[in-house]
């Protein structure tokens, strides 16, 4: 099969001033926690969690169109990792770690649901993100007589923090990759009619586990990375569906089609959350809920669509 090949993918993506541009932000980025204060580091870090989480997320769901709830369940998964592998394995496999289990739980799932689609695909990504976080706290119970963990050994919140800035560069990176691919090719066309990809000879099952995999990778990287914040962490945490819910929402109020914008509602919602979450704890989600209408009804593309040039309309008939 010869997949058609984009207009775009033939030519540079990116002038010398946009590459020029985007590493002088991630320097700046990593010098950010000997520059400001520890609360703003912290703000700071939520801003690159999230973007990970968004921009992840959107490199399978976004061009598939499948809703998935699962993104707790996959980072929860890698906070675990982090929290039994940090004492005996260096700080990078333990990232590695987090990685690996949740794309090997991705393809299990998706083996199993990835055949569905709509309500019952997302329903049913969220059913198993509750029986994993059950099953982790029946064997926490079984195991050790608690539920939940204690961290003693962690890295410091430098080390933390820049994991994270490589994390999210990385998914910013690899989203960028994909879209651009055949891959990212394949998962457009599952995305704008199945059936037609399978006719053309796409192996859509195939390209829906490693686009799942691929996102679970990133989410469970994210939550091995973020678990050292807590000294103790427990399922209801660790598996909390606000994190899964905000991400989807993230993204696509950021726009799915598009990875500023994901980027961008990140930053927009990270600092919501810190500035409403204490004085108004029921705000945020007002606020959430609230930009989520407005996007729906007045920027079906998200915040991207804000700077996205508008289509020409085709003359017909050779008029304008």
């Amino acid at each position: 099969m010869n997949l058609p090949v984009s207009p775009s993918s033939r030519s540079s993506p990116f002038t010398r001033w946009q590459i020029a541009a985007a590493i002088v932000a991630l320097l700046a980025a990593a010098a950010l926690p000997w520059a400001v204060s520890e609360f703003m580091a912290s703000i700071a870090l939520s801003c690159l969690m999230y973007i990970a989480l968004s921009t992840s997320w959107s490199i399978f769901c976004g061009a598939t169109r499948y809703l998935s709830l699962a993104t707790s369940a996959f980072f929860g998964l890698g906070a675990y990792a982090s929290a039994m592998l940090l004492d005996v394995l260096p700080w990078a496999l333990v990232i590695a770690a987090g990685a690996l289990i949740a794309a090997v739980t991705a393809l299990v799932i998706g083996a199993a649901v990835l055949h569905l689609r709509g309500t019952y695909f997302a329903v049913l990504t969220f059913g198993m993100t509750e029986l994993i976080r059950h099953a982790i706290t029946f064997v926490e119970k079984q195991v050790s007589g608690t539920v939940g963990r204690v961290l003693t050994v962690v890295p410091s919140s430098e080390t933390v923090y820049l994991t994270m800035l490589l994390i999210a560069a990385a998914s910013i990176g690899v989203a960028m990759w994909v879209r651009r691919s055949r891959f990212g090719l394949a998962l457009a066309g599952i995305g704008a009619d199945e059936q037609r990809a399978q006719t053309l000879g796409v192996n859509t099952r195939n390209a829906k586990l490693a686009g799942f995999a691929l996102t679970a990778a990133f989410a469970g990287a994210v939550g091995a990375a973020m678990a050292v914040r807590w000294t103790y962490i427990e399922p209801p945490a660790v598996f909390s569906p606000f994190i899964g819910f905000q991400t989807v929402l993230i993204a696509l109020i950021g726009g799915t089609a598009s990875i500023g914008g994901p980027v961008l509602a990140a930053i927009v919602f990270s600092l919501l959350a810190e500035t409403l979450r204490l004085q108004l704890p029921y705000g945020y989600m007002m606020v959430l809920g609230l930009l989520l209408i407005l996007c729906v009804l007045y920027l079906p593309n998200g915040l991207a669509s804000l700077w996205q040039r508008r289509p020409t309309r085709p003359l017909e008939n050779g008029h304008g």
